[in-house]
């Protein structure tokens, strides 16, 4: 088991590796540091961001209501949560062109008012938003199943309001498992490629954002896709270690103390 767990690891990390040995570091500065790639990682992480929030307030309800409330039709409601997880992102971004482009289900009243959502920065957070919410849903269902209902229970017994018993009870035991969400949503807010290209085009400084950006530096200089896809590897590290090393703490003083 030690032996599949080192392969599995270095199969995970050689990639990375060879990306930072890849790096023209002579370069670095020159690469980063061109208008276009700093206009990409400005929009990627502004709208990751919103995203993040977006999937926040829409996603603890939806969590809540799958998990806790019993109505006709939930396994399929979960079944359709869960559908942007399991098709390519691309076909994603055709839908949410069919539903909300200018020609499109929604879109063309949209378009009638004057509002038109595809290929601006609000396409972009769509996209996002639609790819990364069901990493917040899954996460947030498996807390709330492990955790049960027995101290919700019991505050409503006492005769505590739904509301209070929602922010002084569920939503602290579900602190750890929604930090996980947020990072895993925002982590893939921040790496979405195939519905944001499809939906919202590639745009500089309007919807072009990092991975969009990588792609087009491959076509003309990997050097400069190289440098970029490294500040990518690194946002998400530096954002998983901060949620996560966190997280490790307090369970260590927890069991420590």
């Amino acid at each position: 088991m030690t032996v599949v767990g080192i392969l599995a690891g270095i199969l995970i990390l050689t990639p990375f590796v060879a990306l930072i040995v890849g790096v023209d570091l002579s370069r670095l500065p020159e690469l980063l540091g061109t208008a276009s790639a700093l206009d990409a990682l400005s929009l990627s992480l502004r709208t990751a961001l919103a995203a993040t929030g977006i999937c926040l307030v829409l996603g603890v309800p939806l969590a809540l209501a799958l998990t806790r409330l019993d109505f006709p039709g939930r396994s399929v409601a979960r079944s359709l949560v869960l559908l942007p997880l399991v098709v390519p992102p691309v076909v994603g971004g055709i839908a949410l062109t069919e539903a909300f482009g200018r020609r499109g289900l929604i879109g063309e009243h949209l378009h009638v008012l004057g509002i038109d959502i595809a290929f601006t920065t609000a396409a972009v957070v769509m996209a996002q938003v639609f790819v990364s919410l069901p990493f917040l849903v899954v996460t947030l269902e498996s807390a709330l199943l492990t955790r049960g209902e027995a101290h919700e229970r019991t505050a409503l017994s006492l005769g505590a309001s739904g509301m209070r018993t929602f922010l002084t009870v569920t939503l602290p035991l579900l602190l750890p498992g929604l930090v996980s969400g947020v990072v895993l949503t925002f982590a893939r807010a921040l790496g979405e490629f195939g519905a944001t290209i499809t939906f919202a085009g590639s745009l500089q400084g309007t919807t072009r954002t990092l991975p969009l950006q990588v792609y087009l530096e491959r076509q003309t200089d990997p050097d400069a896709a190289v440098a970029l896809s490294l500040v990518l590897v690194l946002v998400a590290l530096v954002v998983i270690t901060l949620a996560y090393g966190r997280r490790s703490s307090r369970t260590q003083r927890s069991v420590h103390g």
